[in-house]
């Protein structure tokens, strides 16, 4: 597979290209919508890539839908190849460039070149004032699901020390580490949370070095946000201590440590898109949704799990979904003393402030840079 993929790429410009343009007639009516996902690692990395395929496993079995897929593509020109290839040999008129680096300026870039195909990217801020209107934005509040783990690991560790093992220092990143915290101090005020950035998505190496020093340090919760929670999980289960997932589900990886986890649900999100554009429109530009629009959700709870951590969540949850309960309210401040959030504000998941978020709360164990 990979071959192949690797020689659509190269074959860009050239005869294949050419036989495209001579498909273009009155038969482009009956073709099925062709929807392109690019990955950035192996689709079945128990994480974010795997997230993202089961995604688009859903829409396989969708009437009239076909799907070409990607991996292993680096967040370099090669995913503008890709792209072009999806678009000029399969004919794709939406595209899911689905890792971070892709927006700015790959991504971008293809979008002013082939202004009738829709791009669509997972997380990036799109700006209505500065980007083309045939490109977007879409993201889950995951946060709201990290909020809940976090009360989880609030209420099982025994020492008070948390760990979480961070890619990089990007807002979606600290969103989840602050939630996290913000969770298991509303249980445990005396918790904290030692981060370690690693400074790429997957680096098995520095992930398994980092998880391994947070327990030399009497961590006894591990959670990430990597792209494969893989070897964070299995290293800690090894040591015997507890963990929280991320993206998928990765319980059967612990099958003793695992405490509960922050799920992806993003075929809620690509039928709705897909089911726009077979009725004539086009996705929106930038679409959000968390614990109450189905966009994420938590792991099934794990053997260690209590009753009073299990009834603990679900009232939280009831109360992120009806919107009687919001994470960021101040007063709070960051690791460093600032406030951050003055008291008597609340700022809802939609705020567009928290899509900027460049601190970590207090009782976060770490910095920035």
């Amino acid at each position: 597979m990979d071959k192949f993929n690797i020689g659509r790429r190269a074959l860009l410009g050239g005869a294949a290209s050419a036989a495209a343009l001579g498909l273009a007639g009155g038969a482009q009516a009956q073709k099925p919508l062709v929807v392109g996902f690019i990955y950035v690692g192996p689709r079945d990395d128990y994480g974010y890539n795997q997230a993202h395929a089961e995604g688009a496993a859903v829409l396989k079995k969708m009437a009239g839908v076909k799907v070409v897929e990607e991996e292993k593509v680096p967040e370099t020109v090669a995913v503008e190849k890709s792209m072009e290839s999806m678009i000029n040999m399969d004919g794709a008129t939406l595209l899911f460039p689905t890792s971070f680096g892709y927006f700015d300026p790959h991504m971008l870039r293809m979008a002013a070149k082939y202004p009738k195909v829709q791009f669509r990217h997972c997380g990036g801020l799109w700006n209505q004032a500065k980007n083309p209107m045939n490109t977007g934005s879409y993201f889950g509040y995951i946060d709201e699901a990290q909020y809940l783990a976090g009360i989880v690991a609030g209420m099982t560790t025994k020492s008070g020390k948390l760990g979480f093992v961070a890619a990089k220092p990007i807002p979606q990143v600290l969103r989840n580490i602050n939630a996290f915290t913000l969770g298991a101090r509303s249980v445990n005020p005396k918790a904290t949370t030692q981060v370690i950035f690693t400074g790429d998505w997957s680096l098995p190496v520095k992930e398994a070095e980092a998880t391994n020093s947070m327990i030399a340090q009497g961590v006894d919760v591990v959670t990430c946000h990597v792209d494969s929670p893989k070897v964070v999980i299995e290293t800690a289960e090894r040591a015997g201590i507890f963990t929280s997932g991320y993206h998928t589900n990765q319980a059967k990886l612990a099958p003793k440590g695992y405490l509960t986890g922050a799920e992806w649900q993003w075929e809620k999100i690509y039928v709705d898109f897909v089911e726009t554009m077979k009725k004539g429109g086009v996705p929106g530009n930038f679409v959000r949704g968390g614990l109450k629009e189905g966009y994420v959700k938590t792991s099934p709870f794990g053997p260690a799990v209590s009753d009073a951590a299990k009834a603990k969540v679900e009232e939280v949850r009831k109360g992120i979904i009806d919107g009687s309960f919001a994470i960021f309210k101040g007063p709070l401040k960051d690791n460093k003393g600032n406030t951050v959030i003055a008291a008597g504000t609340t700022y809802t998941q939609t705020e567009p402030v928290l899509e900027g978020m460049n601190y970590l709360v207090e009782g976060v164990l770490g910095a920035t840079s």
